[in-house]
């Protein structure tokens, strides 16, 4: 019998709001007051090619999503997060043609008022495709990216500076990374391979995970990477094959499983019914859920899906699905003020929010 057990939670009341334009990702913003609330769109409209990152205003009754302020991004954005600054609010986004913006929006309307960015031409990353992640308190953020390039950029009140702090050539491609804390990040990438970098110890990863995959997963890409603020030792990983699994810093030879093909081999695996076969897109903590886990056990995470589940899983238990849509579910976010508000881009042009009770 399994040691922990998630309460069943009723199912959420879901608002899908079409939106005209691909959502490519979505982000709560920091709430501003009680009665303002703000989500920030990276949209790209197939018909004109044009890409933008927009705040959005929630309204209720009935819900909506109203636009609020827009930026041009000069190419299509890949990784999008949001944070505090200096009493304002941050917005990063990365995109597809290397380039970094950096957003900061009004405290008192929540309106985009000014814009830093490093271009394409730069040379911030090479090729197509980068994944940013912006630090609590949105001082520094990590941009890594396919070409095996791992650059720091400092946040100032009217510059960025960036520099590289690993470079492989090419021989390793990142694909996703993540805050630990002010010092350290994780980053991931292809054979579900992971890395913990250190800023204090300079010259590449301190610590590098790559399991004893079978064939098949060596083919498998992280997309997605979490770790909570009270368990930084462990990092959590989706990707591809519906693959959610941890790396557990002090025991580091096998991955902890817990859902997707491989869902039942290796130590300390239970065979749980996998909740999605395709690629994981986004994965968080999920702090809404209440759960008796164990310091060696995982707490409860979210994911979303390319063949479009968002769903709960915990290590040991059966899945919770939250919704299952006839598309992708590109991304997601757990609001952080209230963890039971779930808002989700989906890919036939619309946002779904979820409310659960």
């Amino acid at each position: 019998m399994a040691a922990t057990a998630m309460l069943q939670p009723e199912r959420p009341i879901v608002h899908r709001l079409p939106q005209h334009k691909c959502i490519d990702a979505v982000r709560w913003l920091p709430q501003l007051s009680p009665f303002d609330r703000f989500a920030v769109l990276a949209a790209f409209d197939t018909d004109s090619g044009s890409s933008s990152i927009e705040i959005h205003s929630l309204k209720p009754n009935p819900l909506s999503l109203q636009p609020h302020s827009s930026f041009s991004s000069s190419s299509r954005v890949s990784s999008l997060r949001a944070s505090q600054f200096l009493q304002k609010t941050v917005v990063a986004a990365s995109t597809a043609a290397g380039s970094l913006h950096i957003l900061f929006s009004d405290p008192a309307d929540a309106r985009f008022e000014s814009e830093l960015s490093v271009p394409e031409e730069e040379g911030l990353h090479s090729v197509p495709g980068s994944c940013v992640d912006l630090m609590d308190g949105g001082v520094e953020c990590v941009t890594v990216g396919e070409d095996g390039r791992v650059n720091l950029v400092s946040i100032g009140n009217s510059n960025l500076s960036y520099r590289r702090l690993f470079d492989s050539g090419g021989l390793v491609s990142y694909t996703a990374a993540k805050w630990a804390s002010p010092v350290e990040f994780a980053t991931g990438g292809y054979g579900f391979s992971l890395q913990w970098w250190d800023q204090r110890k300079p010259g590449g990863p301190v610590s590098q995970f790559k399991a004893n995959w079978d064939q098949k997963f060596c083919a498998g890409i992280v997309h997605s990477i979490d770790i909570h603020p009270s368990r930084k030792h462990t990092c959590l990983a989706g990707g591809s094959l519906g693959t959610v699994f941890a790396w557990d810093l002090r025991w580091q030879q096998q991955p902890i499983i817990l859902s997707g093909a491989g869902a039942g081999a290796g130590a300390g695996n239970t065979g749980v019914q996998s909740i999605s076969e395709s690629e994981v897109w986004d994965v968080q903590y999920d702090r809404c859920i209440k759960s008796s886990a164990t310091s060696t056990r995982i707490l409860p995470a979210m994911i979303c899906s390319e063949d479009g589940i968002l769903a709960v899983i915990e290590q040991g238990e059966e899945p919770i699905e939250l919704l299952a849509e006839p598309c992708a579910i590109n991304s997601f976010d757990i609001d952080h003020h209230n963890p039971s508000d779930v808002i989700c881009s989906l890919e036939w042009e619309a946002v779904a929010i979820l409310t659960r009770q």
